[in-house]
């Protein structure tokens, strides 16, 4: 079993969450929302970069938009390896934590 490390673990779930519109902005924006913490850019595309090559997540370059000044943006798309590890991940966390919940009552 491969165990992510929660940043790859919260990026592999932005990207899952935004679909089509998974981007360095869009990601960053994500992660802000949802952990309160704000994200560098250098702190996000660092690591999709690293899961980029276990083969986690694939990228591409999008069509130029005139919203941009006509620049593309690098989109990210979760792949099969990807979908298959965070639900590894989800399975461990589910056993791990098994009782977590009655014991806080």
């Amino acid at each position: 079993m491969k165990v992510l490390s929660s940043v790859d673990e919260i990026l592999l779930l932005a990207v899952f969450s935004l679909s089509d519109n998974a981007y360095g902005v869009t990601i960053r924006k994500k992660l802000a929302e949802v952990t309160g913490q704000e994200w560098t850019l250098g702190a996000v595309y660092e690591p999709l970069y690293r899961l980029e090559s276990k083969g986690y997540l694939r990228s591409f370059m999008s069509e130029p938009t005139a919203d941009r000044g006509g620049r593309s943006k690098r989109m990210f798309q979760i792949t099969k390896e990807g979908t298959e590890v965070l639900q590894e991940q989800h399975k461990m966390r589910t056993e791990l934590g098994d009782g977590l919940l009655d014991t806080i009552g």
